[in-house]
């Protein structure tokens, strides 16, 4: 199964989705000037990696997406539920995948619009306060 690795800019998050170091996670800013072109590929990827756990027979260890953002605008926003929805679809063939949405303490919008997609997902999210500094 191929990684998936993008650079933070900007404007655009860090991603790296990788299972041979069971690393998944979606961190920073997410305002890129092409949304869709960013997070079809995230999304592709997404397909791709559900279609492997379902293939394969072995005991996979869990999956925990880290989902780290600072910042994402209504436009990401879309991509980032049906990303959510993704892996809600996984977990709902009995794959042991989960989200942790991390949120700075005291920014209860952050936290808000973590418990929607986790409600619009149908998946439970674990919650990670970051502390000051």
């Amino acid at each position: 199964m191929r990684k998936l690795i993008i650079d933070q800019t900007a404007s655009s998050p860090k991603v790296t989705l990788d299972p041979d170091n069971n690393t998944f996670e979606i961190s920073g800013e997410s305002r890129p000037p092409d949304v869709s072109g960013f997070y079809n590929e995230i999304l592709r990827w997404m397909d791709d990696y559900s279609e492997h756990l379902g293939s394969s027979a072995q005991i996979n260890p869990p999956v925990v997406f880290n989902l780290d953002f600072e910042y994402f605008n209504s436009s990401s926003a879309k991509y980032i539920l049906d990303f959510c929805k993704q892996v809600g679809t996984v977990r709902s063939k009995g794959k042991n995948v989960s989200i942790n949405w991390h949120y700075e303490e005291g920014d209860n919008d952050m936290l808000e619009v973590g418990k929607e997609m986790s409600r619009m997902a149908k998946l439970p999210f674990q919650y990670v306060r970051k502390g000051p500094g």
